[in-house]
Order: structure tokens, then sequence, then C-alpha cells
């Protein structure tokens, strides 16, 4: 990552965050921004679960995919953008608990290409388990019709 993070990144994710009809439609909420890191929590909701009652593994896909996207995000220029290109989710656990974090992480910034890691957690009364991890390729934007901050 870069020594200074760009300027006012917090507020161009937060603002970008309160666009994302999916994240609104899963009841997720934008609860760490950092530089190099975002944290996304949900809480459970029987509606986003699969048959076993588990929360589904598209759900914790696209959270994580998004704070993988996000995290990117902070370490990039205020005219730029993040598209996902590219992820890979390893679901380790079954998504059961009260709540679930979703933290991303910047692992190799770059002006192109940058890759984050992110890690899904479930959260009850005990430690936080985790469920599921994932490694994102991100594509910064720049100049793209119909792709702004």
């Amino acid at each position: 990552m870069t020594d200074l993070p760009p300027a006012d990144f917090h507020g161009r994710i937060t603002a970008s965050f309160a666009r994302q009809a999916a994240m609104r439609l899963i009841g997720a909420e934008l609860c760490r921004v950092e530089h190099g890191t975002v944290e996304i929590e949900l809480p459970f909701d029987e509606k986003l679960t699969q048959q076993h009652g588990f929360l589904h593994a598209g759900v914790i896909s696209a959270a994580l995919d998004s704070a993988c996207g996000y995290a990117a995000y902070t370490v990039i220029d205020p005219d730029a953008s993040i598209l996902t290109i590219e992820f890979k989710v390893n679901l380790m656990s079954p998504g059961r608990g009260e709540r679930f974090l979703f933290r991303g992480e910047v692992t190799k910034p770059g002006t192109t290409i940058i890759v984050a890691d992110g890690r899904g957690y479930a959260l009850s009364d005990g430690p936080a388990k985790l469920i599921a991890s994932m490694t994102g390729t991100m594509m910064v934007v720049r100049g793209r019709q119909g792709i702004a901050g």
C-alpha cells in the first residue's frame, strides 16, 4: 500500500456503499473503513439461508467480495473506481451465527490490479468463528463511462 491514503477515501466508500442495492437487500452494514481494510457486518436473517438453515454461500461470497472491493477502493485515487475481475472463496464452516463479520484487506496494491484477501466470521456468544476466506483480484477503472467512484 502507499504511505498516504487517497484523499477522503472514507467518505467516498461510505457514499458508494450506500448506493449498493445488493448490500441493502441483504441488510449489510459498513462498520469499519481504514486504509487497506474494510469490514462489513450482516445480521442473521432466515431469508438469506440455504436449505439447512445456514447463511447461503452466495450471500457469504457477495459480502466478502464487497469487503475486498472496498478495501481495494481505499488505496486508489479519487478519480478511479474498482471492479472485481476474479475471486476464489473457501467455505470452511457452516454459516451459523447471530451476526456475521466480513473483513477485506489489501494484500498487493497496484495501479491497475489490486489483490485483496477476505475473511468471514460467524459471531454469537462465544469467540468469532472463521467460516470463509476469499482471495480477490480487483481492476482499477479510470475514465470509463458509467463507472465512477
